[in-house]
């Protein structure tokens, strides 16, 4: 059949067994069916126990260095008991355990074997500076005459979500997304959950544009579209913060001993002008989790692997200018754009609270200039159109609203000492 193509391996042990393994291959799928069959062709009955292992390096050579990144795997990964489990190389001991597949994993990439028969169980261990991870079967006792067979599905590609989904064996699991944390009573929101969409999102964004960069920028303004309606909220509130504030700094200079009663002065004031000083806050919490949810889907997405944005060719070995969404950009001008970008939206946002703590906060883009410079490029550029977007919302709220007027003294604080 076009575009199907199988091998198959004859060997004998010596004493009367004969094993026949069969691999199928299907173009443009990272997954192979294996078939092993064992059949006794002695005279007496035999035993024999049938292991199929990836193995690694628990330390690859310094001079081995990886042709791509995530080439090398740095964790087994396994599913057993209905839980998927991660363990670095280093910490492997020997096992045999019940499951339904393991394998060597990277961030991005996977080796997986998945046991289709009954009879295989999951075994890992570590001989010397090599682990090995895979399925290991004790066959029944053969007769002459008499054949086992098992089937494996293996799997060894990238960690592409729906790809490892349509597999239907639960491969998928293997991508880690984490979660986020919530209070204790309420335990973490499995970032599984918005992440997937947004992959959905994602691949469906570059199914029309071919460019995951793009894709990015189209993903990055839907979702300042979808809350734009909290973030004006938000900024309406901190405008109304921000005209309070000068009576709030009298209160703090009137009952600069009494921290007790500035807090009770404080939410009176709030109350007469009816200002909720969570409303600027409120919204912006509702969006960390999907903001949160966004930055993981980018972090795990293999697709992003070697995928261009806006690429000149090279130059003395380098890319001009991104050529690898997954890797930072060789030039850092997208860091230093997301820097200045962040630096003049800290000037426009209103200013609340001690004037100390602002001038400390205008230091935060430099923070995060650098924290930014290694980091995937694909990021970096959703970081740097969020902070332009989130510029041209408040331009928008400055150009379409009247300045809120800061309100009259209270009558009982209308002299201060």
């Amino acid at each position: 059949m076009a575009g199907r193509g199988e091998i198959t391996f004859v060997g004998e042990d010596g004493f009367g067994l004969r094993i026949t393994e069969t691999l199928r291959f299907r173009a443009n799928d990272y997954d192979v069916e294996r078939t092993v069959r064992v059949e006794n062709r002695g005279r007496a009955p035999q035993e024999a126990t049938i292991v199929i292992m990836w193995s690694a390096p628990v330390a690859w050579p310094k001079d081995v260095t990886e042709k791509f990144q995530g080439q090398h795997p740095t964790r087994v990964v396994r599913s057993a008991n209905g839980s998927v489990r991660h363990e670095d190389l280093a910490k492997i001991v020997d096992l045999v355990d019940d499951g339904q597949w393991i394998g060597l994993e990277s961030e991005w990439y996977l080796s997986a074997l998945v046991a289709q028969t009954p009879g295989f169980r999951l075994a890992e261990g570590k001989a010397g500076e090599t682990v090995q991870a895979g399925l290991r079967a004790a066959l029944p006792t053969l007769q002459p005459g008499q054949a086992w067979d098992g089937r494996i599905l293996g799997y060894i590609g990238p960690k592409e979500y729906y790809r490892l989904k349509a597999l239907g064996v639960g491969l998928e699991k293997s991508i880690y997304f984490g979660g986020f944390p919530l209070p204790q009573a309420y335990g973490g929101l499995p970032m599984e959950w918005i992440a997937v969409p947004i992959l959905w999102l994602l691949g469906w964004f570059y199914h029309y544009t071919h460019n995951y960069g793009v894709a990015i920028i189209l993903l990055t303004i839907l979702t300042k579209v979808v809350f734009f309606p909290l973030t004006l909220k938000s900024m309406r509130s901190m405008k109304a913060m921000q005209a309070l504030q000068p009576q709030i700094n009298a209160l703090r200079s009137k009952y600069k001993s009494d921290p007790q009663r500035i807090q009770r002065e404080t939410m009176e004031l709030y109350r007469e002008h009816r200002v909720n000083p969570l409303g600027g806050c409120l919204p912006m919490i509702v969006q960390i989790p999907v903001f949160y949810a966004l930055y993981v889907a980018l972090s795990v997405s293999v697709e992003m692997q070697n995928a261009p944005f806006i690429c000149f060719g090279h130059l003395f070995g380098m890319h001009l200018w991104i050529c690898d969404l997954a890797a930072q950009d060789p030039t850092y001008v997208l860091p230093i754009l997301m820097g200045v970008s962040m630096f003049v939206q800290q000037k426009m946002t209103p200013t609340m609270g001690d004037p100390r703590q602002a001038k400390m906060m205008l230091l935060m883009p430099v923070v995060f200039t650098f924290m930014f410079l290694n980091l995937p490029s694909g990021l970096v550029l959703y970081w740097t159109l969020s902070n332009v977007l989130q510029i041209a919302q408040q331009l928008y709220m400055e150009r379409s609203h009247t300045p809120a007027k800061a309100a009259g003294p209270r009558r009982e604080e209308s002299v201060i000492p």
